[in-house]
């Protein structure tokens, strides 16, 4: 019975040995932390105005995007097979985001909702990409460019249409 019972803990060993030393093992937390952050600020903002994506949402998109593509990358995928991993990452995404789309019947008038709430979450998961192929300081730059889109061009859109009104 010690036999098997030794089996078993060496198949659970090889089992939990995907992460080998310190150095893989930091640089697979920065890389899922940094989008799960990421994704998390972007989402902050959204819930702040109130959004249907909020906090949660976004952290978990960019946490997921990071992950579909750190774990072919550190089994050694060619470049091709990368390619296809991000390929499917866009596709799923926007069937998230379509889900988000609501088209509906305002008077005469058919108004469209939710169309920079999944614009979002694919630059979410555009960060997350960048962020789990270790291409940190482009998914900041990303996120900080998709805050100043979120937050200052609500601003110039209000200051210009005030300004076409007599």
């Amino acid at each position: 019975m010690d036999a098997w019972w030794h089996e078993v803990w060496i198949t659970l060993q090889s089992e939990f040995a995907d992460i080998t030393d310190a150095q893989q093992m930091t640089r697979v937390t920065v890389r899922l932390l940094m989008a799960a952050l990421l994704g998390g600020i972007l989402g902050f903002e959204r819930e702040h105005k109130g959004k249907a994506a909020g906090v949660r949402t976004h952290m978990l998109v960019a946490l997921g995007a990071a992950l579909f593509v750190l774990v072919p990358q550190m089994s050694g995928s060619e470049a091709d097979a990368m390619s296809r991993v991000v390929q499917g990452v866009i596709a799923g995404i926007g069937f998230l985001g379509a889900g988000t789309i609501l088209k509906g019947n305002d008077g005469d008038e058919s108004h469209v909702k939710g169309l920079t709430t999944a614009a979002g979450l694919w630059m979410t998961a555009a960060i997350g990409v960048a962020a789990g192929l270790g291409r940190e300081s482009t998914a900041v730059l990303s996120t900080v460019l998709a805050l100043a889109i979120f937050s200052v061009m609500p601003l110039i859109v209000r200051a210009l249409e005030k300004e076409e009104k007599p």
